[in-house]
């Protein structure tokens, strides 16, 4: 997902997909470690999403700090 339409989303909904988007991390790289999946790319993109999500969280977090 785009950052775009993560900032869309409230504050809570983006919380609840960082913490799914790290479990689905955390299965993935489990799985390649063990190869039952081979799907390099879905790994990159979660990570990338969860990049996405932290950066956003620090982006609000020094805006009201800034207030």
């Amino acid at each position: 997902m785009k950052a775009r339409e993560w900032r869309e989303k409230s504050n809570g909904e983006r919380e609840k997909a960082l913490l799914e988007q790290r479990d689905k991390a955390r299965k993935l790289r489990f799985d390649l470690a063990t190869r039952e999946t081979k799907t390099h790319s879905e790994y990159r993109k979660t990570k990338k999403d969860i990049a996405r999500l932290m950066t956003l969280e620090q982006e609000a977090s020094v805006t009201i700090d800034a207030v």
